[in-house]
């Protein structure tokens, strides 16, 4: 699909028309057919890359200088069309001094928002001015993720360090329990996998735009660059912080499942040592051998009952002094 942007009257609104109308600063193709494509590179005398080689990873591939055109690409988190939750998809910026062309393939907020945050702007009323609203609405909501992952954290470190670790009804002495927080652990740690991915890229974008777009970036749009990078490096910060935590409660998660397996071994190994001795003593009893001097005694048959529970009750109470339960 693609959607043109442009600046009449003060405004930016959607364009129907199906050619490029004048004062065009923003051309946006979400899912492009190769018809779009084509019509894009014609008018806007721009290439417009493949999701191939968007999704390239290497720096060189990324951050392109052509003429006065960059061209620069970063992943950034779209729904997955799979259902299995947020993904990695590629989207590309094509910049020119006086226009922006953004490829991408898959719905983005920062991409719905940005046009009430040019119409509240008019400094941002151009393509590098869009370009910019889109890499600061890339941060903020990158932000706000952060943050919930930040507090999803601290919740599950709640649920598993302030218990009563004693209480074997209690959330970490439950399997299934264990089972849930070691998969939300693990959805957390992919999820800031996946913001790491996007700082980074959108860092390195802004930083070269920065540099390379000194002759027609003006000193109000660099300044928001400079701040865009800086808040990028303060979120790098505490996701460094939030991908050691989850690092430690996925250690501390497997931890407790390792006590959990052990204590259901030493279960089974107490009752074993405890029904080996009245098992030796009922087979000693229960042969049929014709000369037995028990078989004379009057309390032949209570003795032998207790013999068979002192047994049983002596590995018990060594277990117990040993402190196994």
């Amino acid at each position: 699909m693609l959607t043109i942007y442009r600046d009449e009257a003060g405004t930016v609104r959607a364009s129907e028309e199906p050619g490029l109308p004048g004062e065009v600063i923003w051309l946006d193709l979400l899912n492009p057919t190769e018809e779009e494509r084509a019509f894009v590179e014609r008018r806007a005398k721009v290439r417009v890359p493949s999701r191939e080689a968007l999704s390239e990873i290497e720096a060189t591939s990324r951050l392109i200088l052509d003429g006065d055109v960059l061209y620069l690409s970063t992943p950034v988190v779209g729904k997955g069309g799979d259902g299995l939750g947020p993904a990695l998809t590629p989207a590309g910026f094509v910049l020119s001094p006086r226009l922006l062309v953004t490829i991408r393939y898959a719905e983005l907020d920062a991409f719905n928002a940005v046009v009430e945050t040019v119409k509240r702007d008019r400094t941002l009323a151009s393509g590098v001015g869009v370009f910019v609203a889109l890499l600061e609405g890339i941060v903020d909501r990158g932000a706000d993720v952060l943050e919930k992952l930040g507090s999803d954290l601290d919740k599950l470190s709640r649920q598993a360090f302030r218990g009563d670790p004693s209480n074997p009804r209690h959330a970490v002495r439950s399997t299934r329990r264990l089972r849930v927080a070691l998969s939300r652990v693990g959805g957390i740690g992919d999820r800031v996998s996946m913001a790491r991915d996007v700082l980074l890229g959108v860092g390195r974008i802004a930083a070269f735009a920065q540099e390379v777009g000194q002759s027609w970036v003006t000193p109000e749009i660099r300044a928001r660059l400079v701040a865009v990078s800086r808040d990028i490096a303060s979120l790098n910060d505490y996701e460094a912080h939030l991908a050691n935590k989850a690092q430690f409660l996925l250690d501390a998660v497997l931890g407790y499942i390792t006590i959990e397996q052990n204590e259901v071994f030493k279960v089974l190994t107490i009752a074993s040592v405890v029904g080996i001795p009245p098992t030796v003593m009922v087979g000693v009893w229960g042969m049929n051998f014709k000369h037995m001097p028990e078989l004379d005694w009057t309390w032949a048959y209570p003795v032998a009952l207790a013999v068979i529970v002192l047994s049983a009750v002596v590995p018990l109470v060594w277990f117990k002094r040993r402190g196994w339960f």
